[in-house]
């Protein structure tokens, strides 16, 4: 039982004894006297006439007294709640502030309620489950057009595979053909036959025999969720395309050799990192707009000064991986990113590949 729910049991309790009280003092017939221990059974609700205004007002004053607060009815039963904030809201462990962070409720997500207590509410979101403080959170009716606004129907298909058609008809033609598993948007599925969804842009019809159509909430991340999809974003985010450079076999075979100065012992994975950052100094405007021109900068890369890599080049020794290193780095690809920097890891912040940490 809730610690609010307790409350209430103890407050119902005293306020059987106060009125169990006034109607003892009270001059009456025995036959009308009412029978408060029968009716005990019932509730508050048939312990007190509602109608009674001086029955409301002690309630009203002893919730105040005790700073009790009830959810509404309709709100549990509803079990929506949607977060209410410009980002996000943290969710926790307990039904305090000091308790651990769990994750994250962001805006426009939902969720089911679980429990509500002292202006907390317990809720679950996708796999999230913790409490978060009721002034961040919409309830009732509220959150049921938030959500209306911002959720999705979606349909699932869940047969072999299936056909949409441009009409609610199976003698339309057919727009084409949709997996089993796969989720479509949907438009329209007022029709009990028939569920309008948008494929490809054009609206298409689909039979609501064969999919499963769902109401779809953005859901809160946990902690770990939230870890993963960072990991996630860093590795999309340094692999990019920066579109062809142009440039002759020698230069490709000159930037080839200095992978092989620099990266040759390393995973291919470290050679195109160290052929992309040569080719990010050339597009960047802080560095000369050649390859030619990075690798023999004053003061880069070392083997460049002390002549090895005239050396690697004119022997023509060049590892075929590194070579398809600077092919690739040549033709736009990059997995660093834009970052412009590498040296041997020695601890600096940065993306460590292999021996070497860029940034």
């Amino acid at each position: 039982m809730t610690k609010s729910r307790r409350m209430l049991v103890v407050c119902a309790g005293l306020l059987c004894s106060i009125f169990l009280s006034m109607q003892m003092s009270m001059t009456a017939q025995a036959s009308n006297t009412k029978n408060y221990v029968n009716d005990l059974n019932g509730g508050v609700a048939s312990i007190l006439d509602p109608g009674s205004k001086n029955s409301t007002e002690v309630i009203n004053a002893t919730v105040k007294e005790l700073n009790l607060t009830f959810p509404a009815e309709e709100e549990i039963s509803s079990g929506l709640v949607m977060a209410n904030v410009k980002d996000a809201v943290n969710v926790r462990s307990d039904a305090n502030e000091d308790a651990s962070k769990v994750g994250k409720l962001y805006k426009d997500c939902g969720g089911t309620i679980l429990e509500r207590r002292d202006g907390w509410t317990k809720i679950q979101s996708g796999t999230l489950i913790g409490w978060a403080k009721d002034e961040y959170l919409l309830f009732g009716d509220d959150a049921k057009a938030l959500a209306n606004d911002v959720g999705r129907m979606i349909a699932q298909i869940n047969t072999e595979t299936l056909r949409v058609r441009t009409e609610a008809d199976q003698n339309a033609g057919v727009l084409g053909l949709l997996p089993k598993g796969d989720i479509v948007d949907v438009v329209d599925n007022s029709n009990p036959e028939w569920v309008c969804i948008d494929y490809e842009g054009a609206d298409g019809y689909v039979s609501a025999e064969y999919v499963t159509v769902d109401f779809q909430i953005d859901s809160g991340e946990t902690l770990e969720e939230i870890k993963a999809r960072e990991a996630a974003e860093r590795e999309a985010k340094r692999h990019v395309n920066y579109g062809e450079y142009t440039t002759d076999a020698d230069t490709t075979q000159l930037l080839a050799a200095l992978v092989q100065c620099e990266a040759g012992c390393e995973s291919y994975e470290g050679q195109l990192a160290v052929a992309s950052v040569v080719m990010n100094r050339v597009r960047s405007g802080a560095y000369p707009n050649s390859i030619h021109g990075v690798i023999y900068a004053s003061g880069q890369f070392t083997p460049a000064l002390n002549g090895k890599v005239n050396t690697v080049y004119e022997s023509g020794r060049i590892s075929a991986s590194c070579v398809q290193a600077a092919q690739e780095a040549i033709s736009g690809v990059s997995n660093v990113g834009d970052m412009t920097h590498f040296r041997r890891n020695n601890g600096r912040d940065g993306l460590v590949i292999g021996n070497h940490v860029f940034y």
